[in-house]
C-alpha cells in the first residue's frame, strides 16, 4: 500500500535538494540551455518514469524543463514520488543540466 508523506517528509529525504513543495506537489525546473537539451531531458525522465511506473507532469521550454510530481492514489506526496525525484535530479546532474531552484517558490 502506498502512504501518504507530508511536505516535511519529502524535503528531509537524501537526494531531493532540487524540489520544492508547492501547493502539495513536488516541482523542480532544470535550465537545459536549449530545446535540444530539454528534450534529451525529457527523454531520459520518461525513461525513468516508466521504468517506476510513475509519471510526473512535464513542461518543456526552449531553455528549461520543468516537472511536476504528485501520487494520484493518495492525492499528495508519497515516497515514489521521492524516489523518482532523486533518480531525475541524478539524471540531469550526469547530462550537465543544472537544477534552477529560483524559478519553484516553496510553500510556508
Amino acid at each position: 500500500m502506498i502512504e501518504r508523506i507530508t511536505p516535511e517528509q519529502f524535503h528531509a529525504a537524501d537526494g531531493v535538494g532540487d524540489w520544492r513543495v508547492v501547493g502539495g506537489v513536488a516541482r523542480a525546473s532544470f535550465r537545459t540551455g536549449s530545446f535540444a537539451a530539454g528534450v534529451a531531458l525529457v527523454n531520459r525522465i520518461a525513461e525513468l518514469s516508466e521504468a517506476a511506473d510513475h509519471h510526473p507532469d512535464i513542461d518543456l521550454r526552449y531553455s528549461s524543463v520543468s516537472v511536476h510530481l504528485i501520487t494520484h492514489h493518495v492525492q499528495g506526496l508519497s515516497m515514489r514520488d521521492v524516489e523518482l525525484a532523486r533518480a531525475i535530479s541524478i539524471a540531469a546532474r550526469e547530462m550537465g543540466v543544472p537544477a534552477d531552484n529560483t524559478a519553484v517558490a516553496v510553500d510556508e
